[in-house]
């Protein structure tokens, strides 16, 4: 947070502790009767009151030695300790560059004729991201500068310079039942805690979290699953659809609680929130009543990095144009440790299903489309290739049907460096989870504050498969999913919502 930038208007007011603002939203329901529509309108008001003071925050990875957590302590320990480090094309300085929250900036407004932008981390105060606490779990023993040599990540004169950083740093011992990924990372699996009672286990787990958060005096603890992809469980009345199921059935070390299950417990009952980097049914009916008991936060499921992003704004694209999506046929190539994961198809077929229904509701928007049901073919390949190492390669091809039965096709290859996308995306999602935990809101007609729902579908444009709850609407289209986080931090620090209509500047010149 710049210290110095200070937003006031009409909307808002400061004191030592908070902001508080008002927001006056404007929403329309729509009567049908016989093919004729009319609109209900209902203004209503809403007061946000936003804690200012971001607390010592740590970090928890599910998956700490892996690809994405080595690179995230990594990139932690480069910009907090400002290491500079040289390739072949020269000497490089560390940076946030891929967050939305440090490296991207919304209009707040007009000054003069000009058009005023500002980044996130300006309009509210976020955490400062150089002082994150990272810890976690892995079921690797390896430390974290082992670790990121094997990960093949960062430049070799960088790994050199944070090992000193890295060397250090150990994961924790993790829940492991091989049963849940690919027989391939058995030979990786030598920090686990034993046995297979699943009781004990939640319980170490809980024990790690509160000796985290002492021993860092800490003020809050996120935890994040950054580990393999998981199959799904199978979801089973009497098992996963109650709190009192769920935990019934973990005491009973029931084959289908997964380790995920596991931590996201864990995570609600040391008052934590947990969010889901991966595609696999974690946060399951059970595991959300957990956290309303606890009053803590789920997120997921599944980290929107390349491919997946790509999707959701071309197909908004072809479909708000009026273009009509035929097929969607989207292959990547990769050599890291997820890739290889990936490779066995009980996992394979959680992330496909993740991928797959980005574009449900993007579609379904556009009613003149398919008029009669139907959607396009969509097709989801991924496949194993180690030399590929952690620059993934992706192939996608998309056709349209366009004026009078012809046909475009859109073919794009991409090649991304995978876990470099996906740790801004988790820097994000735990400072926005974090901003969320510190604001409460209410409607003109309540009398109390309160936070909003437990699952947190209004980070659906970091996830592939955003979650909701109830009758929620779920939102895929990219441009839709960030208007609402940058929406979020206007209404929250009192700035009026931009309409983009710019009526200031549309009366005839004279």
């Amino acid at each position: 947070m710049n210290s110095n930038l200070r937003i006031v208007g009409p909307y808002a007011k400061h004191n030592s502790e908070d902001i508080l603002s008002t927001y006056v939203s404007q929403t329309c329901s729509m009567i049908e009767s016989d093919g004729v529509y009319t609109p209900n309108l209902k203004r209503s008001e809403y007061t946000f009151k936003t804690k200012i003071n971001p607390p010592k925050l740590g970090a928890m990875f599910i998956g700490l030695g892996g690809n994405n957590g080595t690179t995230f302590s990594a990139g932690i320990l480069a910009n907090k300790h400002n290491i500079s480090w040289n390739s072949r094309t020269g000497t490089h300085k560390p940076n946030y560059l891929g967050s939305i929250t440090q490296c991207s900036a919304t209009k707040v407004g007009n000054n003069k004729n000009a058009e005023v932008f500002l980044p996130l981390n300006q309009i509210l105060p976020l955490v400062n991201p150089n002082e994150i606490v990272v810890g976690g779990w892995d079921i690797s023993k390896m430390n974290m500068a082992d670790a990121m040599r094997r990960a093949e990540v960062l430049e070799y004169d960088l790994q050199v310079k944070l090992q000193p950083y890295m060397k250090d740093i150990v994961p924790l011992p993790a829940v492991y039942y091989e049963d849940f990924i690919a027989p391939n990372q058995k030979e990786r699996a030598d920090n686990v805690l034993p046995g297979t009672d699943k009781k004990k286990h939640l319980e170490q787990v809980r024990e790690h979290i509160r000796n985290f958060k002492t021993e860092n005096k800490l003020d809050k603890v996120i935890l994040m699953w950054s580990g393999n992809t998981e199959r799904y469980c199978k979801v089973t009345v009497g098992v996963h659809d109650t709190a009192e199921n769920l935990l019934k059935a973990i005491e009973n070390s029931h084959p289908e609680i997964s380790p995920s299950i596991i931590y996201a417990v864990a995570a609600a009952q040391e008052g934590c929130s947990f969010i889901n980097g991966s595609p696999q049914n974690t946060l399951v009916d059970g595991v959300i009543e957990i956290a309303v008991k606890n009053n803590t936060f789920v997120v997921g499921d599944d980290f929107k990095t390349g491919q997946t992003k790509l999707k959701t704004a071309l197909i908004d694209v072809v479909a708000g144009g009026g273009l009509k999506p035929i097929s969607i046929v989207s292959y990547n190539h990769l050599g890291n440790n997820d890739g290889k994961n990936l490779s066995a198809e009980k996992t394979f077929k959680s992330k496909e299903t993740s991928k797959k229904s980005c574009t449900d509701d993007i579609i379904a928007s556009n009613p003149c489309l398919y008029p009669d049901g139907g959607h396009p073919d969509h097709e989801i390949i991924i496949k194993y290739v180690p030399s590929a190492g952690d620059s993934k390669k992706a192939i996608d091809e998309y056709v349209s049907e366009i004026f009078l039965g012809g046909k475009q096709t859109w073919s794009i290859y991409n090649v991304c460096e995978d876990s470099l996308l996906a740790t801004p995306i988790i820097l994000d999602l735990i400072l926005l989870t974090e901003l969320l935990e510190r604001i409460e809101w209410k409607s003109d007609s309540e009398n109390d504050f309160h936070r909003f729902d437990n699952v947190l579908s209004v980070l659906g444009y970091l996830c592939k498969a955003p979650r909701t709850r109830d009758q929620a609407p779920i939102i895929n289209s990219l441009f839709r999913q960030k208007n609402s986080i940058e929406n979020l931090f206007k209404v929250c620090a009192g700035i009026p919502l931009e309409d983009n209509l710019l009526m200031e500047f549309r009366a005839p010149q004279k």
